[in-house]
């Protein structure tokens, strides 16, 4: 094909998408069915990751949880079969380990059956300012942040990809698309996260493999005790967002297959920003919207949670 012809053919597809953008935009995508489908959440122990557990649980999936946290675990196990699903599975598992994530994911598959949606949620925070910040914490951030994503990926797209069918979800952040005082390590994990399911999404549509969605969420703060301490400037702008809140948008995500999802919608304009201005402008608002001083009272999460 001659570089006129594909102009022409990115131009009109071009149209195309925009216009089922905004048709999508009056007339919500169609959610699909779960019921059935075998998901496995990291994190699964308290948090989002808990609440993404119940909701899939609720929607007739088998739900797969992995923590390293055991009560956690035995808690959010008893909750999601109080809602009347006997189909729920939980393993103790250190998503940093590369081995175990493998030890772990065999007997999934052999106790289990091969995973179809996988959400990586799983995640840490040190907190701290970079020349601050213990080399081992750092580490331990990006072991569990993102490379814990490689290797769940290893695990369970083989059997996606061979079916055409599945999903995988990256509870990233917003952090994963602007830099933060006091979270360089954070968000250069993040980044990576956003990078690499970003990658392996153009990997799928390269191979054909249009049956494995990828769908990456990046929220705001998260009034689940990760980040306590830390505050907003502008909440009616960028609020401290609600767990119940993000875990609906997030099912809702999946279910319509939407591959990014930025939590509150003021997120779209502000990187659209920072996108186009020059880094001076960027750093002016950075300032304005409170992202330099957004962890000074950090504490994080007690540790007897």
């Amino acid at each position: 094909m001659n570089c006129f012809l594909e102009t022409l053919k990115v131009l009109g597809l071009l149209v195309c998408y925009l216009l089922e953008t905004l048709v999508f935009l009056v007339v919500p995508r169609r959610k699909k069915n779960v019921s059935g489908e075998i998901v496995l959440i990291t994190g699964a122990g308290s948090g989002i990751g808990r609440l993404l557990s119940l909701k899939f649980a609720s929607l007739g999936a088998t739900v797969v949880l992995w923590d390293v946290n055991q009560e956690g675990l035995k808690e959010t196990s008893r909750l999601a079969r109080e809602l009347g699903t006997a189909r729920v599975h939980s393993y103790i598992c250190d998503c940093s380990k590369r081995q175990e994530v493998y030890r772990v994911a065999d007997q999934v598959k052999k106790e289990v059956g091969d995973v179809s949606i996988l959400v990586n949620n799983a995640g840490i925070v040190t907190g701290k300012m970079f020349m601050d910040a213990p080399d081992s914490l750092m580490e331990k951030n990006m072991e569990v942040n993102t490379m814990a994503h490689f290797w769940t990926y290893k695990a369970f797209l083989p059997a996606m990809m061979a079916s055409n069918h599945g999903h995988l979800v990256s509870i990233a952040s917003s952090a994963g698309m602007t830099g933060v005082c006091r979270l360089s390590d954070y968000c250069a994990s993040k980044f990576a996260a956003v990078g690499f399911a970003e990658s392996v999404d153009l990997e799928m549509k390269d191979l054909g493999r249009t049956g494995v969605k990828t769908t990456i969420v990046c929220p705001y703060l998260i009034n689940t005790g990760m980040f306590d301490g830390s505050r907003t400037k502008w909440p009616s702008l960028l609020p401290i967002l609600e767990p119940e809140y993000v875990a609906e948008k997030i099912i809702t995500a999946i279910r319509r297959d939407q591959e990014i999802l930025l939590i509150p919608r003021f997120l779209y304009f502000l990187l659209f920003l920072k996108c186009i201005m020059p880094a001076k402008v960027t750093v002016l608002f950075a300032e304005y919207f409170g992202i330099f001083r957004i962890m000074d009272d950090f504490k994080g999460r007690a540790k007897e949670d």
